[in-house]
């Protein structure tokens, strides 16, 4: 039901990428973007990662079922208002940083543009970190459609501005409406959460034991997302080195493609999964039906990505063509995507798994490996990357990837029979 209906109000997520090949082909200035894109969500993610599929959906879901409502509305509270102060103060740091590091990469117009896109950056780390916070609450509430409700009303109020400016504001429209596209977002996730369910969200910066709690595990988790998302900024400086124009633009065009297969994982199957495996953690314990949950859950993943990421190999030829030869983009740029993407499809059923596997140890509450395996994440990469990108070029950098994906898989799969051992069953730890 949630893949329906995910489906039919985020479709405008997936024609995001195809638009703005249309309306800005490739360039230095699409390179720019992408760039600041990636700088920006790697050091972004100690802002937003906070809440994403994270340690706050166990811990929101125990404090549920022990009946401890208020408790509850003070940690919602407390999480809150230290995501509007210390993400405000984190977020004013990652731009000053930011300008820094383009300075060093940019001069003239180039510079000019990455300054200007640095606030609007900045402002919607900060927003995106609220949007991600009501997501985890209606989640640990069993509220699953609201996040794509509010994200149809996002992604179009996006489209609609860049539709609307893009000529005359040239690619800075682009961060600008995300900004507000993510505001909209807020606006009635927030009107469900505290308006149609009635839960209190009194602003506070007490720091209860279940908030500190949360501190100790979504530490360790955001260390590791952050580790992880240097991978982009890693491969848009390694596509420089590929020689070609736009390399690095293209690199993201048709990394996204694959991505929209795995979208469909995030968006459907993993948030219901980590709010179940809470609940089975907190019920029944760690083994048994959780474990049962996991594997079926890793079958259906590799099987029906395996099965797309096939399907989209066969037809990729006229499939990039259709999508992405219009507009600016050109017929040279189309066929060097066509000679990427296998490399990137080989990564998905992967990364599916990796998925799958990263929000049973969260559920786990095992989230103290994260640094660990973010660190390994970022290694397998940048050691793939230099070994592939001379011989492979762009297609090397997508091997590199999917390469990377399998690795930390197969060891996030080793490390969850120990976790599952660690502590007694139906014991939190």
């Amino acid at each position: 039901m949630l893949l329906a209906a995910q489906v039919v109000f985020r479709a405008g997520d997936g024609a995001l990428p195809l638009l703005l090949a249309a309306w800005f082909g490739r360039s230095s200035a699409t390179d720019v973007y992408y760039f600041a894109w990636a700088a920006f969500a790697f050091a972004g993610s100690l802002v937003f990662g906070v809440f994403q599929d994270s340690a706050v959906v166990p811990i929101l879901t125990e404090l549920r079922i022990r009946g401890a409502h208020d408790m509850a509305a003070r940690v919602r509270g407390s999480l809150l208002a230290h995501t509007l102060v210390v993400g405000g103060a984190l977020s004013a740091v990652i731009g000053m940083v930011a300008v820094g590091t383009f300075a060093t990469r940019y001069d003239g117009p180039d510079l000019a543009l990455a300054a200007r896109m640095v606030p609007l950056f900045c402002l919607y780390l900060v927003a995106l970190a609220v949007r991600t916070f009501f997501v985890a609450v209606l989640n640990a509430e069993h509220r699953y459609l609201a996040h794509p409700i509010a994200g149809a009303a996002s992604v179009a109020t996006t489209i609609g501005i860049i539709a609307g400016f893009h000529r005359s504001a040239g690619i800075i429209v682009v961060p600008a409406a995300a900004l507000a596209g993510e505001l909209v977002s807020i606006g009635i996730l927030g009107q469900l959460t505290m308006g149609s369910l009635g839960l209190r969200i009194p602003l506070t910066l007490e720091r209860p034991e279940p908030v500190r709690r949360f501190a100790k595990l979504v530490a360790s988790e955001a260390g590791g997302g952050a580790l992880t998302r240097i991978n982009p900024v890693v491969d848009q400086l390694m596509a420089g080195f590929a020689g070609v124009l736009g390399g690095g633009t293209l690199l993201r065009y048709s990394g996204d493609v694959s991505s929209v297969l795995t979208s469909l994982l995030q968006m459907s199957l993993l948030p219901v999964l980590l709010s179940v495996l809470s609940d089975e953690a907190a019920h029944s314990g760690r083994d048994g039906p959780f474990r049962a949950t996991v594997h079926r859950s890793l079958a259906w993943a590799c099987v029906l990505l395996g099965a797309a990421s096939a399907l989209v190999f066969v037809v990729r030829g006229p499939l990039l063509r259709f999508v992405f030869l219009r507009g600016a983009m050109d017929a040279a740029g189309v066929d060097r995507m066509i000679e990427i993407l296998p490399y990137h499809l080989a990564g998905v059923a992967p990364f599916g798994a990796l998925l799958v596997l990263a929000r049973a140890h969260v559920a786990l509450k095992n989230s103290r490996i994260m640094i660990s395996m973010g660190l390994l994440n970022a290694a397998m990469n940048l050691v793939f990357d230099l070994a592939l990108v001379k011989p492979l070029g762009l297609r090397g950098l997508a091997l590199s990837t999917s390469l990377t994906h399998l690795v930390v898989a197969v060891v996030f799969f080793v490390r969850l029979d120990p976790a599952l051992r660690e502590a007694p069953a139906g014991q939190a730890t």
